[in-house]
């Protein structure tokens, strides 16, 4: 049985409540600059209120919606995951550590091995 995938088309009242959110984002910027002499109480207070205000008309559009779902989905699935116990990562950040360590003296020995290779037996660069 075949699935289809479900697109929602954005409505004008949707558009237009994205472009109020971003409009509310920007007027809180220009908001907290602009009140700069009021003090900062009053700076940050219109800051917060705008942000809150855009997250508000941000959360009812069709967009914002959809994006709390994905947030709900995600921490859904991130209960799901099984974490590795203490033992188990100390275990595991050793096994890379010490995989790390074979690999530098691994490249480090090759290194060394092509430049005697090449240097001295080749070129005889160094004699």
């Amino acid at each position: 049985m075949a699935t289809s995938q479900i697109e929602t088309v954005s409505t004008g009242a949707d558009k237009a409540k994205l472009g109020l959110a971003v409009a509310l984002v920007v007027g809180a910027l220009v908001a907290f600059y602009m009140l700069s002499p009021q003090g900062p109480l009053v700076q940050w207070g219109a800051l917060l209120a705008a942000l809150a205000a855009a997250v508000i008309v941000f959360g009812t559009s069709e967009h914002g919606r959809q994006f709390v779902a994905f947030g709900r989905d995600s921490w859904r699935e991130v209960k799901k995951v099984v974490w590795p116990t203490r033992k188990e990562a100390i275990q595991m950040t050793l096994y890379v550590f010490a995989f790390v360590v074979i690999m530098a003296l691994f490249l480090w020995v090759t290194d060394k091995t092509i430049e005697w290779v090449f240097y001295d037996l080749i070129l005889g660069w160094r004699k």
